[in-house]
């Protein structure tokens, strides 16, 4: 498990910023549970799990500026 800050990916960044509205539209008109909060303890307890400890040790670069 990682601790500190997390590595930056400018080429993620890129692609989490771009993804269109109309596609999160139409997976959660054709996806049952998508985007709804707490999905991903149903689906996937443990990287659930994993993903909530990772985000509580761990900060970004862009933290630092806030």
């Amino acid at each position: 498990m990682k601790i500190g800050m997390r590595t930056p990916s400018p080429r993620r960044s890129l692609k989490a910023r771009t993804t269109g509205k109309w596609k999160r539209q139409a997976k959660k008109a054709l996806i049952p549970g998508y985007g709804r909060k707490g999905m991903g303890w149903i689906r996937n307890p443990r990287k659930a799990m994993y993903n909530k400890i990772y985000r509580k040790t761990t900060f970004s670069i862009w933290d630092l500026f806030k």
